[in-house]
């Protein structure tokens, strides 16, 4: 099952990105060990916001299939970041981003941010960038990025977006790694180079927010 969907959402995007110029950015991972072991702990005091995550510690995503997450300066010379929308069900803070990202190679660092909305893709930077060193290696589960927030401040029924992405320039501009998947449909977005572009896929980013309520 999760294959064919995997499939399906790569001929979505290929479609959806013909008509913007930009390329589908969905890879297959190999798995470099059967052996899952569980994300770090939630700090004491923060609770949920928004989660795709699995239910299961040790299964809290597809570690061999991803969106690649890439620097401008990364082997293949183009950049690529993505975003995933999330609404809070109730006035909260935002504390914590933890989400699955992995290192490939170049610069072992991504940064996480937190945006408002623009009709629909990232709009104006609230918080961030956060930049998170040492990330799991690519084909692993279930090791998550995790980025700290100063509490923002975020309101119920409002979209918001958490947007993975690195420096234009300097250190992390070569990072090529990817943001493993769960089975999801919802919307996304994502950047080639040319702006936020809005994607419909049924294999979202997974990651959660925590914070504070209210």
């Amino acid at each position: 099952m999760k294959k064919t969907l995997l499939l399906t959402s790569w001929l979505c995007t290929q479609m959806l990105f013909a008509q913007t110029g930009q390329s589908p950015r969905i890879v297959h991972v190999k798995e470099k060990s059967a052996i899952h072991v569980p994300p770090q702990d939630v700090p004491a005091g923060l609770t949920k916001i928004y989660s795709n995550l699995g239910g299961s510690a040790t299964d809290l995503y597809n570690s061999n299939s991803a969106w690649v997450v890439w620097g401008p300066y990364n082997v293949s010379g183009a950049p690529y970041f993505v975003a995933i929308p999330f609404k809070p069900k109730s006035n909260s803070h935002v504390s914590q981003v933890r989400v699955a990202l992995h290192y490939f190679q170049g610069a072992n660092q991504v940064n996480l941010n937190i945006y408002g909305d623009a009709g629909g893709v990232p709009g104006t930077l609230l918080a961030g960038p956060v930049t998170v060193t040492n990330l799991p290696e690519s084909g692993t589960c279930c090791t998550l990025a995790i980025a700290d927030f100063t509490p923002i401040a975020v309101t119920a029924g409002t979209q918001y977006w958490v947007v993975a992405n690195t420096p234009l320039t300097g250190m992390g501009s070569d990072f090529q790694g990817q943001w493993n998947t769960v089975v999801k449909n919802i919307p996304m977005s994502n950047d080639g180079g040319a702006g936020w572009f809005p994607t419909d896929a049924d294999v979202l980013p997974a990651g959660a927010v925590l914070g504070t309520i209210p």
